[in-house]
């Protein structure tokens, strides 16, 4: 009897210790204990946030292989048109905003004294050739009588240096009535480009000094288009492929334009290149300043 008791609590035991292996595995896989709130958002966001990026967010790809990027027109010449002589303004021929062509009026700085300083140049410029023509038939004469040994030398040499002198004061008052004529000219300020008056910063009656930007006109045909492009299409995008863009102002409308530049260089930061595309935009509808959707062929 006593026996059989041992036997039965050396099967218990052994039980026991089964029973207690088979469980530690369930505890070692058993769900770890919640984080704290404030340390879950730490968490979080070190989760969320993606490495320095291969591909800058200004340029996708879609399933159809088409590179869609976003970027700001803008026009490939800026002239600030300054005054080369101070001066009132006298008339003002265009206004902010309004398109122009190369070589139209602008603006005109007043002219009446410049005007008077140039008929008395002219003046003087007649009377200076009057002189020079007698000194010049003087001389011709003077080579006659010299010829036949019928005047001295001396009354020869005088009659070279009057005519001299005179080729001299000629020269000098037509050099005088041309930069009046110059100023003259200089007062109207012509556009040197065809575009639109982009800042006008002067009016009527106010003064100009010397290279004071009156007004800046830009270019608007062609239009530039600059966007990125992650490093991987760098030999897929090639100079001349076509590129398409739409903008806000006119939805539904597409306008086509060219890839004009390839940037050689890459970001190290975005690990993008910029590409410069131009549109031609003959119709005017788009603007310096106006962003863009533009897409392309990526294949």
């Amino acid at each position: 009897m006593k026996r059989t008791i041992i036997v039965i609590v050396l099967t218990l035991a052994a039980a026991l210790a089964c029973a207690k292996k088979e469980a530690a595995p369930a505890t070692t896989s058993a769900e770890a204990p919640a984080l704290p709130a404030d340390v879950q958002k730490v968490a979080t966001a070190a989760t969320e946030t993606a490495p320095v990026g291969t591909q800058p967010s200004t340029a996708v790809t879609d399933v159809a292989g088409t590179i869609v990027a976003t970027g700001e027109f803008i026009s490939p010449v800026s002239s600030e048109l300054a005054s080369k002589l101070p001066g009132r303004v006298a008339k003002m021929h265009v206004d902010e905003g309004d398109r122009v062509s190369k070589g139209q009026p602008v603006l005109e700085i007043e002219t009446d004294y410049t005007r008077l300083s140039l008929q008395r140049a002219e003046a003087d410029a007649a009377r200076a050739r009057a002189m020079a023509d007698d000194a010049r038939r003087d001389l011709e004469r003077k080579k006659e009588l010299i010829a036949k040994d019928s005047i001295p030398r001396a009354t020869y040499d005088r009659s070279q240096s009057n005519f001299d002198q005179a080729q001299a004061a000629l020269m000098s008052a037509q050099a005088q009535a041309s930069t009046f004529r110059q100023q003259l000219s200089d007062s109207t300020l012509r556009s040197p480009i065809d575009g639109v008056v982009a800042d006008k910063r002067t009016d009527v009656g106010q003064r100009l000094q010397d290279n004071t930007v009156a007004m800046v006109i830009v270019q608007t045909s062609p239009l530039k288009l600059r966007f990125r492009v992650p490093e991987r299409y760098i030999a897929t995008i090639r100079k001349g492929q076509p590129v398409k863009a739409t903008v806000d102002p006119y939805p539904g409308q597409v306008f086509e334009g060219r890839v004009a530049v390839v940037g050689g260089v890459i970001d190290t930061a975005t690990r993008s290149f910029a590409v410069e595309t131009e549109f031609a935009n003959r119709d005017g509808k788009l603007k310096p300043g106006l962003f863009a959707r533009v897409e392309m062929d990526a294949r």
